[in-house]
């Protein structure tokens, strides 16, 4: 019988529950997490869970010791087995089972891994999961008898994806599945796709051996613009560790940053959608705001992390939402869950019903000065301080700030940010400016800003 945890306290996150193996997160950790959760899902009428996994090496005794803390009290466990992180959350969908459990580490280094939660189809975060660490406290575990079953959803969901992308006759796309947990899907869907697709990396692999598989991060595509190049592809298309992220590259080379395809997209569905919402969150250009309202839908500045722009859609009824760090979420045609494949399947399909290129797509899109999202370390137990440290000095300056996820600071000269990472020990900045001296001297704020709470400037 299972007795009173407690977990390491940078375990449970506002979005996700995450650490570093054998140092912040155990296999014992697995077992009460999945003790905690079942007990949410029992305590709200539920009984059915489904849980899978991603290839690190460390998944697959996390994903056991997670099923045994379920089965303790009295859920009905469907085991989906290894793959990306928006299978698990087709197959609550289409099972229709009372939640789920992914193991992953996402794009972290091999070292981390945990867990993504959803309670029925709606995200699970925040207090949400500081309960857990309550109920494994105090040993408030719901006590029972489960059952384990093992279902193969693999085929479905990639018939599924399929669904959406016409006819790509001509076209020549490059992927790049980072030896992440989405390489088997990728294998099975490019032989449903007309066009010919260049596979990069398909073959599952925890140690990662190409490259760290995070798109956002320019270095990790660099082999993504090889092959566009060596191949001649119309573009290329990058996902992350547990496939719910998506990079792209165009004909040229050129990167396609999170909130480009957002813009674009919202092209699309604004096209069959009229006044539709659009989701983006705080570290998007302003131009995704501005296209959006252009073409006559509603534009929504929301916080970063996928369970917190889930939830946001679903309160709103948004038909599209995007992050920077490349989660897109379709509702309009699917099921508004961030799906880095289905993603990239929509990109294609753009292109088919375009007489244009993706470059010439890319062309078309009004001109920012921007950084792209930087990222530089700092404690976990600094990072906050230090965010709120500046929040509050802009405000007493008398700047226009928006706070609802870090400091969003608007001048003249455009905008700059600063936010916390809540998946890593790092700072988030970014800066967008009306022309370079502009840029220039919204970088400076922001680098006096970070030297006043004792932070180097990552310019």
């Amino acid at each position: 019988m299972l007795g009173a945890h407690r977990f390491h306290p940078t375990l449970l996150r506002a979005y996700d529950i995450r650490g570093v193996i054998d140092q912040t997160l155990s296999v014992s950790d697995a077992r009460a997490v999945g003790a905690a959760f079942g007990s949410v899902i029992i305590g709200g009428g539920g009984q059915r869970i489904c849980t899978a996994l991603d290839g690190r090496l460390s998944s697959p005794a996390l994903e056991t010791a997670l099923v045994e803390g379920l089965v303790s009290t009295g859920m009905e466990v469907i085991r989906l087995g290894l793959g990306p992180t928006p299978m698990l959350y087709f197959a609550v969908h289409t099972l229709g089972a009372d939640g789920g459990v992914m193991v992953t580490g996402s794009h972290n280094p091999p070292a981390y891994n945990g867990f993504k939660m959803v309670r029925g189809t709606a995200a699970f975060h925040g207090a949400d999961i500081a309960g857990l660490g309550e109920i494994a406290t105090a040993a408030a575990f719901t006590r029972g008898r489960g059952t384990v079953s093992e279902v193969a959803v693999l085929d479905d969901y990639v018939a599924r994806l399929a669904v959406d992308c016409g006819s790509a006759d001509g076209l020549t796309v490059a992927w790049d599945a980072g030896n992440g947990a989405a390489g088997e899907a990728l294998v099975r869907l490019a032989c449903r796709l007309d066009g010919r697709h260049v596979l990069l990396n398909p073959a599952i692999d925890g140690t990662f051996p190409a490259h760290h598989p995070d798109p956002t991060v320019a270095a990790n595509l660099v082999q993504l613009q090889q092959a566009v190049a060596a191949e001649s592809c119309d573009l290329g298309i990058a996902l992350d560790g547990d496939g719910d992220r998506i990079g792209a590259i165009d004909a040229q080379g050129r990167i396609l940053w999170g909130d480009h395809l957002l813009a674009l997209f919202a092209r699309d569905v604004l096209k069959h959608n009229p006044g539709a919402t659009v989701i983006a969150d705080v570290k998007a250009s302003q131009m995704v705001f501005d296209e959006v309202a252009r073409l006559g839908g509603r534009g929504l500045m929301w916080c970063s992390g996928h369970s917190l722009i889930k939830s946001k859609m679903a309160e709103t009824g948004a038909l599209l939402a995007g992050e920077m760090s490349g989660h897109i979420f379709f509702a309009d045609r699917y099921f508004g869950f961030d799906d880095a494949l289905y993603a990239g399947i929509r990109l294609i399909d753009l292109l088919v019903g375009s007489d244009m290129s993706l470059a010439e797509l890319l062309d078309r899109l009004p001109i920012r000065l921007n950084t792209p999202e930087l990222r530089f370390p700092c404690s976990e137990t600094r990072k906050f301080a230090v965010v709120a440290e500046v929040r509050d000095r802009v405000q007493a300056s008398g700047a226009e700030v928006n706070a609802i996820d870090g400091v969003r600071v608007t001048t003249p000269d455009g905008w700059w940010l600063l936010r916390a990472s809540n998946t890593q020990n790092v700072l988030v900045a970014r800066c967008e400016g009306a022309d370079e001296a502009a840029l220039q001297r919204l970088q400076q704020r922001l680098a006096d800003e970070l030297a006043a709470s004792g932070i180097d400037a990552p310019f």
